[in-house]
């Protein structure tokens, strides 16, 4: 493990995109400061970032999603898909997210 001697923020490994190339580099997510390495990016480490997906446009239309009765609070109706997030700290309980069934109104609910 190693850190950023700007900022002390832990290096990740990613791939830096230079005027004509790409290269595998120790950076920063805070400050942009890089120094190549010889570490091999995996594609799950290329695609990492640090915002929270809750469920996108595409997944809206699987509906193999566990469904709950709970009262819509915009349309009243008595169904929902369901699913749960640590959008927190680890020492935090999860989040339960509710999506109608009929409107598709999206809420929380913290535990």
């Amino acid at each position: 493990m190693e850190f950023c001697p700007n900022d002390g923020t832990r290096l990740k490994v990613r791939q830096v995109r230079l005027e004509t190339k790409s290269i595998s580099a120790l950076a920063c997510d805070k400050c942009g400061f890089y120094r190549k390495t010889d570490k091999a990016v995996s594609k799950s480490e290329e695609l990492e970032t640090s915002s929270i997906k809750v469920v996108g446009a595409a997944e809206e239309k699987i509906k193999t999603m566990p469904t709950t009765t709970i009262e819509c609070p915009k349309c009243k109706h008595t169904t929902a898909f369901w699913w749960m997030l640590q959008t927190r700290g680890g020492d935090e309980p999860t989040t339960q997210f509710f999506r109608c069934e009929n409107c598709g109104h999206t809420w929380r609910q913290y535990a």
